[in-house]
């Protein structure tokens, strides 16, 4: 019999390696921001809104999602809890980086470049879009086959 051609589903397991690959990396820096939150309050504190209430709490708030966003990235089955409380994060928290490029200067002796902070607006998409993908199905055996749940 002669071999087919490589169907898109033999292609599947290295896509699942480069998957696993940045999952775990997503999973380490969610788990680092939100540690961050807890290191530097008070960068977080000034590129909140002013509009918003409790700028203390929504920091450590934020700084707990994220932590565990990114343990929940890490485990099999928080996975699917893990994207939807991620993706909502990153919208939750985007009023936030637009405040910051409209406001340059709210974080004192702080100083970012003002195409930095524009680029950010669209990097959450990005992340968001990173967020899905990573989370996506991780029901390939070792040789290739989709296998249905």
């Amino acid at each position: 019999m002669i071999p087919s051609p490589a169907s898109p589903a033999q292609n599947l397991p290295g896509q699942h390696r480069w998957r696993k690959f940045f999952r775990i990396l997503a999973g380490g820096l969610f788990i680092a921001a939100g540690f961050d939150h807890f290191r530097n309050p008070g960068f977080y504190q000034f590129i909140i809104p002013p509009q918003l209430p409790f700028p203390a709490a929504l920091v450590v708030i934020s700084g707990v999602a994220e932590i565990i966003g990114g343990i929940g990235l890490l485990v099999r089955p928080l996975r699917r809890a893990a994207r939807w409380g991620l993706i909502a994060l990153l919208i939750a928290v985007f009023p936030a980086n637009i405040y910051m490029a409209v406001n340059p200067n709210a974080v004192p002796d702080a100083h970012f470049p003002q195409w930095a902070l524009w680029l950010r607006l669209p990097l959450q998409g990005v992340l968001i879009a990173w967020v899905w993908w990573v989370t996506g199905s991780d029901n390939l055996p070792e040789n290739g086959r989709i296998l249905r749940s």
